[in-house]
């Protein structure tokens, strides 16, 4: 009986190894802007249901907030400050609120395994997760807007300034609230988070700058949602001062940049541990 090197056999072991060696290679990652969109449109279509009745609540409260707000506040530049408040707090409800109590429950339901494994840049999944909870705003803030306008007499040519105000707003505040969600140890202390976020959100900004303390104000100015308010508020008068609107609309878009890197980075570090 004759002996044959394995190494010389189509079939052998060395062939065998070989093969799953080639086999076990992965494919390369996925680019960042498909992988940002797959991302977008699951959770998207995984949310639609189940937010919707979360978003009709917020939009029904800001409504209710400037119902009774009318009773207090006559007109002029409050009242600008209420329907600009109100509208941007739809915005800080789900994008700030609702995605902070989201990554606190898939880090601690082990859900950023799932995203882990799969060949996407981190960036894609905190971009993609943060711009389908705001999508989710714009019916809402457009409603919460228009029935402001409408209660306190306020004009409506300059509606359309929303169509910068909710994405640069929501990109701030939904940096934020994945970051609360990633960092906090516990669901529970996320949920906590994210909600005093939005109480922060409702304080500082329905309420009129004018009637606040100086601590207060100073406070006010460090929330990223004011500058989204401010925008908004300065676009009712008749002769909107266009380079300060851009101006608080530049900073809504730094503070976005921002969080959002911050965001992403709590996301590797979750992703991790």
């Amino acid at each position: 009986m004759s002996v044959v090197p394995a190494g010389v056999l189509p079939g052998g072991a060395l062939a065998v190894e070989e093969d799953g060696r080639d086999a076990a290679e992965l494919g390369p990652r996925a680019r960042m802007w498909p992988a940002l969109v797959a991302v977008y449109r699951a959770q998207l279509s995984r949310a639609r249901v189940a937010r919707i009745p979360l978003l009709f609540v917020a939009t029904f409260q800001s409504i209710g907030i400037m119902i009774l707000m009318r009773g207090v506040v006559d007109g002029g530049g409050e009242a600008e400050s209420v329907v600009a408040g109100a509208s941007v707090l739809v915005v800080a409800f789900v994008a700030l609120n609702l995605l902070a109590q989201y990554f606190g429950q898939l880090r601690a339901s082990g859900g950023l395994d799932h995203y882990a494994t799969l060949p996407v840049p981190p960036a894609s999944v905190v971009l993609g997760a943060a711009g389908a909870y705001a999508s989710f705003t714009v019916p809402g803030t457009v409603v919460t807007a228009v029935f402001g306008c409408v209660l306190f007499g306020l004009p409506l040519a300059h509606l359309w300034v929303l169509a910068a105000v909710i994405p640069l707003a929501g990109a701030a505040l939904a940096g934020l609230g994945a970051a609360l969600g990633l960092l906090a140890p516990r669901p529970e202390l996320a949920t906590l988070l994210g909600q005093l976020g939005m109480s922060a959100a409702l304080l500082l900004g329905v309420l009129p700058a004018d009637r606040m303390p100086e601590v207060v104000r100073f406070a006010r100015d460090l929330l990223p949602s004011t500058y989204g308010v401010e925008a908004f508020a300065r676009t009712f008068g008749a002769q909107p001062d266009w380079a300060f609107v851009a101006g608080d609309l530049a900073v809504c878009a730094g503070v976005g940049v921002v969080s959002l890197a911050v965001a992403t980075w709590a996301y590797r570090r979750a992703a991790v541990r």
